[in-house]
């Protein structure tokens, strides 16, 4: 498999296809050839049908079910798992594929028609390499270990998920080893959310980044920091909620097709292109939890909600990887909510809704205390210095546990002596330590994780390239308006969905591979403004 080198190609940059990705690209088919792509088409609405309850299920549960109704969500979740894998890999679909390989091949790529086959022959392929049951286990078992993992986090219990835990890493090692071709089991579990990602891709982002963000927490934390008290006084939730829901509709999160409601773990689902929802959590002592996770989420749905919506219904319909979708959720979430910019515009209205706890605060002390560097137990509060570091943890650790080199028994200790080494502290339980992510207590160990810090360096260099073509971007972040970045997102990355695959839409968009030099100079930039360093 080819690897995408971090160093930066030289070719300049350029944009997307600009063309609609629904125009049609092969007026001259015959009456048999768009017949064969209208029941494709048909075929894959009935698999999205079925995703689409899978995903309003998962939604309802980490939302509104009642604790009791955990064991029957696991079994109508393995259900509805049997059913969607039987379409997935129907002979019905196969051979419809075979009748469309001509076209595919006879198509320029980035046909909207050659990219639709080519996705759902993807899927095919892939999915008649997994065993229904297994494809079923995976589904039950996922949610009824995450209905666990909500009782045992709370209650500090690791001991009760580790049976969980043990047979999540017995799937997820069956599941990789059905793709042999792969050089690593990571690889083939990175492959169904980060396609073209390997092991050797994400160490070459990974290891020259390290010692970048080491040596800047360092210089940092020689600096005095900022005053942040004022972070942690009464926020009442209602207030809150107001408040995200002004800042999530401005930076341009359409209501009409979405909605905003509470959980334990923020996140972003879709059951169509027209409901695209996000959740957040509030904490009426931290005002930073639900403003930057709604933010955060915002991102993920922008990026669903510019979707073409031609694309409707099929595999296309979906972020092209879960690190393009983690590079559009932490634009808007840092380079964008915790700017200085976009702080001299809201922080007005943010401390006209809390006068008692911002009494006496201004912009740009709130820009500071928002961006205070401090090496911390929680990935997903961490500051963006050392939040890469949490998940370099969390992936090494993934990576040790499907080699065999670390048992589940052993992880608590081996996630505590890594926060000791690479963080310098240490959790004081497993609730704020082993316990504290959702992904390992609700699909697979290993596969996701990389996204995170994939998708900030790729953040970074998707900005750059916005700002580029578009400098009136951020003195508009001053005065709220978000046109021009949105604009400029929606035609080079969102409307594509999964149409281009994510290396490729990188490259093509930024005129470079994947590198770390964007992300470095923004942080270097950013934080030696604000620390002198």
């Amino acid at each position: 498999m080819k690897e995408h080198a971090s160093a930066s190609a030289t070719a300049p940059p350029r944009t997307a296809p600009t063309r609609d990705p629904s125009a049609a690209d092969a007026a001259d088919l015959d009456a048999s050839t768009r017949e064969t792509l209208a029941e494709l088409r048909r075929q894959l609405a009935e698999i999205n049908n079925v995703d689409g309850a899978l995903s309003l299920l998962d939604w309802d549960q980490a939302t509104y079910m009642p604790r009791g109704g955990g064991p029957a969500r696991a079994r109508q979740l393995g259900s509805l798992g049997r059913i969607v894998h039987g379409l997935r890999t129907s002979p019905a679909l196969a051979d419809l594929l075979a009748r469309l390989r001509p076209l595919e091949e006879r198509l320029p790529p980035d046909a909207p028609e050659a990219a639709l086959v080519r996705e759902a022959r993807r899927d095919f392929e892939r999915a008649s390499r997994v065993p229904t049951d297994l494809a079923a286990a995976f589904r039950e078992h996922g949610a009824a270990t995450f209905s666990a993992w909500m009782v045992a986090r709370p209650a500090n219990d690791f001991a009760s998920m580790r049976p969980y835990l043990e047979r999540t890493l017995e799937l997820s090692r069956r599941y990789a080893d059905l793709f042999p071709e792969h050089v690593h089991p990571i690889d083939a579990l990175m492959e169904e959310h980060d396609r073209g990602t390997t092991l050797a891709l994400v160490r070459s982002i990974f290891e020259p980044l390290k010692p970048e963000l080491v040596a800047l927490r360092r210089a940092i934390a020689a600096r005095p920091a900022p005053d942040d008290s004022f972070l942690y006084r009464d926020y009442p939730a209602a207030a809150q909620l107001d408040f995200v829901r002004e800042i999530v509709s401005t930076l341009g999160y359409d209501f009409e097709r979405g909605r905003l409601d509470l959980t334990h773990h923020p996140f972003m689902t879709k059951t169509s292109l027209g409901d695209v929802r996000i959740t957040t959590r509030v904490d009426e002592r931290n005002v930073e939890r639900a403003l930057f996770s709604s933010i955060h989420e915002c991102g993920h749905a922008l990026y669903e909600q510019g979707i073409a919506l031609d694309f409707e219904a099929t595999p296309l319909a979906h972020g092209t990887s879960a690190a393009v979708h983690e590079s559009q959720s932490r634009l808007w979430e840092n380079l964008v909510g915790r700017s200085r910019p976009f702080w001299r515009h809201f922080f007005s209205s943010l401390a006209a809704r809390f006068p008692e706890a911002l009494g006496g605060v201004d912009a740009e002390a709130f820009y500071r205390a928002i961006n205070k560097v401090e090496p911390s137990l929680v990935r997903v509060e961490a500051d963006e210095v050392t939040y890469n570091l949490h998940v370099m943890i969390r992936f090494d650790l993934e990576v040790a546990l499907l080699e065999g080199r670390l048992a589940i028994a052993d992880l608590p200790d081996a996630w505590n002596a890594r926060y000791r080494d690479d963080l310098g502290v240490e959790p004081p339980d497993d609730r704020l330590g082993v316990l504290q992510d959702v992904h390992w207590y609700s699909a697979s160990i290993g596969g996701y994780f990389q996204s995170y810090t994939l998708g900030n360096v790729m953040s970074a260099q998707l900005f750059d390239a916005a700002c580029a073509a578009r400098p009136e971007i951020v003195p508009e972040l001053e005065s709220a308006r978000f046109d021009a970045l949105l604009g400029w997102l929606r035609e080079n990355v969102h409307r594509h969905g999964a149409a281009v695959p994510p290396l490729e839409l990188i490259e093509r968009t930024t005129g470079k591979r994947l590198g770390i030099e964007s992300f470095v100079r923004y942080l270097r930039t950013k934080f030696g403004d604000l620390y002198g360093v």
